[in-house]
């Protein structure tokens, strides 16, 4: 027995439902290895005996091949006595203790459960809910951790004896695959009419037969219901849109294949990529002139959100269809989408015409993640499903747990705890009750997950934000109140593990200042810790208040007003479409009666949006700026002076008045210039101001770093603008790439700095 060791390895990471353990039994026995594998709260424990060199091999192995979806953050090894045991086993799951294991992310199907369904030879032939160890429903159906078949939504269906024979076989695709299931013994797919009935046949045949006909479907999917309709249907996609009281905003649409998507967009080599990737979000591509899709699907867009197949029902509907399909998420309006069987009936029921669904229930809804390129790379847009829970890995440790509650809009949160961040699922827009309940749910949901008891609550500092209340009510912790560029910028730095300080642009809709007023286009010289405002755009009345971010042509009228020193151009559209209320609006934005004073680039850009008549009023956040970026001509170099000026005698903050701006566009226009031109000579425009403002702080600080964040940086043409007149100035350009530039990774931006004032306060460092 001298000459044999064992060693004792603990392994932390996204290291459960990967199939981690019957990899390590494989490994092991094929080195001729004895000892033990399992799971607990932390992760994987193993204990490995014999020779020294095949320990080595497999602790060598272990480091540099593991399996394709397990993500190994830490391994630790120590030796123990030998025992002398034989054989090598999995032992049953451990409870108890620190809960430090990861839950991966869903998993689009494999390739070798692909082809058991397409074999008529196969018991699975053509089963929609087929899995393995390296593919399946995850995050959506875990209850609770250690990751085990008993803590998911699957517990209710026992394995037959099918099943269970591949479960315990080491040698199987789907030894310890905890989803696995079968016609035999697994969840059932039914098609149900609109009165409740189920239709006899099979479903997904039926299924596609109504979406040929025209109707509206909604189909359950991962981590909860879309609607469906076939893309190049003018009738169902209209329908559909009517019946969602969605008015404008663009849908996704689900091709089958990569060939299929290259016949509706443009798709590269990175598209392709992200496209077929496990995660399967949805890409935003530039969308062809001859693309079969219905015009209501994205009305007045360039580009089209795409996605493919990501569960095995996906990939039976599309083959049994042949064509794309919109697919948006199933709900109405603003509400999260639904994802329980009994709620889905009732909201969706006057939107659908049948519903294909199934009984394997979701614990956790969740929406596809949205992804845009910018050179080559992934931006998301909103990181979801396929991405949550991964953590983001911070590159300072948090000395006390943090919870972060994020922004009002487009709502994450983000609990963080040690070195690592766990930003939520899309939450949404917390402007309604299922919304707000949302969030409290996934709060609670993540905290026992990854055992995190929050000792911190970082906060926005709008008072009205339900997140900010959120946090107020919380009695159990201590408070932390962020400024929302702080956050944004803080974000940005967290997704970069950059500590700062750098200067900071942050532009976006709104976000509460710490001088009273309602900021959005801001300068910081900013690290984890603190900020200082360096420059801003010049305020300007917002008319209305709320009303003016629904109806841009507002901002419009308060921009003219200052720009042109009350002598308005009559000829103007804008003008003469809103000649029945232009003057009491124009009065609001004097007297300052409900009319909040903003520094807001989003506002900025709906001003114009109104001027060159791309959009006077908006049916959803930030369509008119989206559409002006799409109205612009990208070929345009042309671009408008805009001088930046000190707004206080002792020098900062500097302000760029945006009024410049506005006045040459309307000059341009008047003198003939095509409205996608002067769009275009517009985005130059902003981001030869980001580039002057940046110098000027460069001058103040010596700093060369800029972040730049906030949702306006979702504008592609900007961004390629703004950061390459930046890089040719010399500075070195931070770009968000694992969470979004909008509301969506506040929430990482809120924990990273009640971290860093942790840290400086315990530690004396940020």
């Amino acid at each position: 027995m001298s000459s044999r060791v064992r060693a004792a390895i603990r392994v932390e990471g996204i290291v459960q439902g990967v199939g981690f353990r019957p990899y390590v039994y494989g490994l092991a026995t094929g080195l001729g290895l004895d000892g033990l594998v399992g799971n607990d709260e932390r992760g994987v424990f193993i204990e490995v005996e014999g020779g020294p060199g095949p320990v080595g091999e497999f602790l060598a192995a272990l480091r540099d091949r593991p399996p394709p979806l397990a993500v190994i953050e830490h391994i630790s090894a120590g030796t123990l006595p030998a025992t002398g045991e034989t054989g090598f086993v999995i032992a049953r799951s451990a409870t108890g203790g620190d809960r430090r294991a990861l839950v991966p992310p869903d998993v689009a199907t494999c390739d070798d459960c692909l082809r058991e369904m397409d074999d008529p030879a196969d018991r699975r032939y053509r089963y929609a809910f087929t899995n393995c160890t390296n593919c399946g429903p995850r995050f959506t159906i875990v209850r609770d951790v250690p990751y085990d078949r008993p803590n998911t939504t699957m517990a209710g269906f026992a394995m037959c004896a099918d099943c269970a024979r591949e479960y315990h076989d080491p040698a199987d695709r789907r030894f310890h695959a905890q989803p696995v299931c079968c016609p035999a013994c697994g969840p059932r797919l039914r098609l149900v009419d609109g009165d409740g009935r189920e239709a006899p046949g099979d479903p997904v045949a039926l299924a596609a037969e109504r979406l040929l006909d025209g109707q509206v479907l909604a189909v359950k999917g991962l981590g909860g219901y879309h609607l469906a309709a076939v893309a190049g249907c003018e009738q169902a996609v209209a329908a559909l849109r009517s019946r969602k009281h969605r008015e404008d905003k663009p849908f996704a649409v689900m091709a089958a294949d990569l060939a299929q998507a290259g016949r509706l967009c443009e798709v590269g080599e990175a598209a392709a990529e992200l496209l077929t990737g496990r995660e399967r979000p949805i890409v935003l591509l530039v969308r062809r002139t001859d693309a079969e899709v219905a015009p209501s699907a994205a009305p007045g867009n360039r580009r089209l959100g795409v996605m493919l197949p990501y569960t095995p029902l996906h990939h039976l509907l599309l083959r049994a269809l042949g064509r794309p399909v919109v697919l948006t998420s199933g709900n109405v309006s603003d509400e999260p989408i639904a994802y329980r069987d009994d709620e889905a009936a009732g909201r969706l029921g006057g939107i659908a015409d049948a519903f294909l669904t199934h009984d394997r229930p979701i614990h956790t809804r969740t929406d596809d993640s949205v992804i845009r390129l910018f050179r080559g790379r992934a931006v998301p847009v909103r990181r979801s499903r396929g991405y949550v829970p991964h953590p983001l890995p911070l590159a300072w440790e948090c000395p006390r747990p943090v919870l972060a509650c994020g922004a009002e809009l487009k709502n994450t949160f983000c609990l963080a705890k040690g070195s690592h961040a766990f930003v939520s699922h899309h939450i949404g827009d917390l402007e309604n009750y299922e919304t707000s309940r949302s969030f409290t749910e996934g709060v609670e949901h993540f905290a026992r997950l990854f055992d995190v008891v929050p000792e911190v609550v970082a906060h926005d500092l709008h008072p009205e934000y339900l997140s900010t209340k959120y946090a107020l009510d919380r009695v159990d912790a201590d408070l932390v109140g962020v400024q929302h560029h702080h956050a944004h910028v803080a974000s940005c730095l967290a997704d970069n593990g950059v500590a700062g300080p750098v200067i900071g642009v942050a532009f976006d809709g709104l976000g509460y200042g710490t001088d009273g007023t309602l900021w959005g286009g801001e300068f910081l010289v900013a690290g984890l810790a603190g900020f200082e405002r360096a420059g801003h755009l010049a305020t300007v009345p917002m008319p209305g208040g709320a009303a003016a971010i629904r109806e841009p042509w507002r901002m419009a009228a308060a921009y003219l007003d200052l720009a042109f020193e009350g002598d308005v151009p009559a000829s103007l559209g804008v003008v003469r479409r809103n000649a029945a209320r232009w003057d009491a609006v124009v009065a609001l934005a004097r007297r300052g009666v409900n009319a909040p004073r903003t520094s807001s680039a989003g506002r900025l850009f709906d001003a114009v949006a109104a001027i060159l008549g791309v959009r006077d009023a908006i049916t959803y956040e930030g369509q008119a700026a989206v559409e002006l970026e799409q109205r612009a001509d990208p070929a345009e170099r042309g671009t408008y002076p805009c001088p930046v000026t000190s707004e206080a005698p002792s020098g900062p903050p500097f302000a760029v008045p945006g009024t410049a701006l506005v006045r040459a566009v309307v000059d341009d226009l008047c003198a003939g210039a095509d409205p996608s031109v002067v769009a275009a000579r517009f985005h130059n425009a902003v981001a030869g101001l980001v580039a002057d403002g940046c110098d000027r702080v460069r001058a103040a600080t010596g700093l060369s770093a800029v972040a730049l964040s906030g949702g306006v940086f979702q504008n592609l043409l900007l961004l390629e603008r703004a950061a390459g007149l930046l890089e040719r100035r010399g500075f070195h350009v931070l770009l968000h790439h694992r969470v979004p530039p909008n509301d969506g990774g506040v929430s990482l931006g809120q924990a990273a700095v009640a971290a860093a004032l942790d840290r400086e306060r315990r530690w004396g460092c940020a």
